[in-house]
């Protein structure tokens, strides 16, 4: 007996060390590899950081990351091995709004919380999940602001070309509604499959429409084929695409089209010595050799700065029922110049809304 109680106490040191592990599932490969892959690299960043001075409560923060593909029905399934087979404590920066969207069920399910999905779909908003804490604004008040922005520039006539599942559904809703605040109506609307896009008739409807402007609801190397295809078929128009292409790999994608697409971001500008958080992710990044900030890596940053907090909160034994209870407790929490509150009532976290166009450098600019 005294032995066994000897080993036990042995034992204990290791549990107190063990890792917090923390689930991801998103598209590394596939069409939104490249922003996925910058906005993993943010986080890191900083819980590289946390790690290296300790971790949390002498326990290191490991992010357990499972490529997608892009694919809903993978990411359900990542999502379920992550929770029922790697007992994560919780899931984080998974991407896109129908994945997103196959997920929730779990999270219900097994009492597991969800930070900072890489989504700004409405219905992880509203109504409020209790498992789910947002760190960005919607896409739909995103498009609202540039349909806004560009009728007060003096583009009337302004189209859309959107992707054909719940992320296209819900983003649209916020271009009409900008439509709507300055009594315009789109120029021209159309849809591609999210799979096997074809941009022949949204190229069409560029021309004809005469269209000034287009807003671009779509992801990755799927918009940036569209974009190639409306300007070989003579349009000159101005695009503009939201937040979830906020990326220096998209950049790439765009080649020669790039320059003077626009782009809504969601944090603030990522050459802004004035911006705490800014300054920091920069520091931490030249640090590590890994060059310039990127838009995409500081959504990881920032998501990773309040999963950080949400962990300290918690205490030195956490449970994802104890984590979700210590997130919905934040209230006006700096992390940067930034503040980032949740309640009963709303788990935004943050809703700032920023436009940006890719300059010559192949930079974005604001």
């Amino acid at each position: 007996m005294r032995l066994l109680s000897l080993l036990a106490l042995a034992l204990l040191p290791l549990a107190a060390h063990a890792d917090l592990l923390i689930g991801q599932t998103a598209g590394f490969t596939g069409p939104v590899g490249a922003s996925v892959t910058e906005t993993t690299e943010g986080a890191k960043l900083y819980l590289d950081s946390i790690n290296a001075a300790g971790g949390i409560n002498g326990q290191t923060v490991k992010l357990v990351s499972l490529d997608d593909k892009f694919d809903p029905p993978t990411a359900a399934a990542n999502a379920a091995k992550l929770i029922t087979t790697d007992n994560v404590l919780a899931l984080f920066l998974t991407r896109g709004t129908p994945h997103n969207q196959a997920i929730l069920p779990l999270l219900a399910t097994h009492h597991v919380p969800l930070i900072a999905p890489s989504s700004g779909a409405a219905l992880l908003h509203t109504p409020v999940n209790p498992w789910v804490f947002n760190v960005r604004a919607t896409y739909q008040r995103e498009a609202e602001r540039a349909v806004r922005h560009l009728s007060l520039i003096g583009i009337e006539r302004i189209g859309i070309v959107q992707v054909d599942d719940s992320f296209g559904a819900d983003a649209v809703i916020g271009a009409n509604n900008g439509l709507a605040a300055v009594n315009k109506t789109a120029a021209f609307s159309t849809k591609f499959d999210r799979a096997k896009p074809d941009f022949k008739a949204a190229a069409q409807s560029a021309v004809s429409s005469n269209a000034q402007a287009i807003m671009f609801l779509g992801s990755g190397q799927a918009v940036a084929d569209g974009i190639a295809a409306i300007r070989a078929a003579g349009s000159k128009a101005q695009f503009v695409t939201l937040s979830n292409n906020a990326a220096h790999g998209f950049v790439n994608q765009l080649g020669e089209n790039a320059r003077g697409v626009m782009v809504t971001q969601v944090f603030p500008y990522e050459r802004s010595k004035a911006s705490k958080i800014v300054t920091e992710a920069a520091q931490m990044s030249q640090a590590k050799g890994k060059g310039d900030i990127t838009p995409a890596m500081m959504e990881g940053f920032a998501a990773a700065k309040v999963l950080v907090e949400g962990l300290r909160r918690v205490g030195p034994n956490p449970t994802r029922q104890k984590l979700r209870d210590a997130l919905e407790g934040m209230r006006k929490v700096d992390i940067g110049g930034l503040e980032v509150s949740f309640s009963p009532t709303d788990h935004t976290g943050l809703d700032y809304a920023d436009l940006s166009i890719i300059g010559a450098d192949g930079k974005f600019m604001r």
